[in-house]
């Protein structure tokens, strides 16, 4: 799941709002809906961003953090280290193997070091 899934999923569930109807309402699939939840899907498009602000009547703090959201939720982000030393290509290349054996204590302290 991807940040931006997790708080569609969250967003839609506070407003009890069925998956079939949101996607009707957005003119979009039940399918994509669904795959955009479980971040399946490629992270979603601005103008698609905006819809989903207007359907739930975010106040303007709500549709930054949804936009902020949407742009970290790449599925499959790539880290170009082109021209930085061999050290930081090997923290990508490092990152991009081991990632999934992090629990999330190890990942949240990885976005402390960031700057999150």
């Amino acid at each position: 799941m991807t940040p931006f899934g997790q708080r569609l999923r969250d967003l839609r569930q506070q407003h009890g709002r069925a998956l079939k109807d949101m996607a009707r309402a957005l003119k979009v699939s039940s399918a994509y809906l669904s795959a955009l939840e479980h971040g399946h899907r490629a992270q979603p498009k601005p103008g698609f961003v905006q819809q989903v602000a207007a359907y739930f009547n975010l106040a303007w703090e709500e549709v930054d953090e949804l936009k902020a959201l949407a742009e970290l939720s790449d599925p499959k982000p790539s880290i170009d280290t082109r021209g930085l030393s061999p050290l930081a290509t090997e923290v990508a290349n490092r990152l991009r193997k081991k990632i999934k054996l992090l629990d999330e204590a190890a990942l949240k302290a990885i976005l402390k070091q960031l700057g999150k």
